[in-house]
């Protein structure tokens, strides 16, 4: 990846992400500005929902490791894409491959305020375990790079 390329998705990158205890769990979560979470959710209250998710992953064979998660909603027309920048967050997919699920939430949510939390289970677990596997390799690219 040139490294304009690289500054290009850098730009692109959604940094609003962390990991929340939930009920004793470590739950990665993606944060949602305050009115993207309530249209998501007007949208979808009340109807019985499924999340097809993606994790579709991109290297440039020199170490950055970047993961787009798409979202398409099964109701309300709701289409989500986030790029995250693997080589800084690693405890993002390490939680998500261990609970294989995350949460979706505006900035304010607290324990306190579990309703404006959505959850969504992976339908399949072992993508995320094998995706987690495929960002180490592809870090570990990095770090034979910065040893040279």
């Amino acid at each position: 990846m040139a490294n304009k390329e690289l500054e290009q998705m850098l730009e692109r990158v959604h940094k609003d992400i962390d990991i929340f205890d939930f009920d004793g769990k470590n739950v990665p979560r993606i944060i949602l500005s305050d009115r993207q979470f309530d249209n998501m959710m007007l949208k979808i209250q009340g109807k019985p929902i499924s999340v097809d998710t993606n994790l579709n992953i991109l290297q440039d064979g020199l170490g950055h490791v970047f993961v787009e998660i798409t979202l398409d909603f099964s109701h309300g027309d709701i289409h989500n894409k986030f790029l995250i920048y693997a080589n800084d967050t690693l405890n993002f997919f390490e939680a998500l491959a261990d609970t294989t699920m995350f949460a979706l939430s505006p900035p304010d949510h607290s324990q306190v305020n579990q309703d404006k939390v959505f959850m969504v289970q992976l339908p399949k677990p072992e993508r995320a375990v094998n995706a987690l596997d495929i960002i180490k390799t592809g870090l570990q690219t990095n770090h034979q790079n910065l040893k040279s």
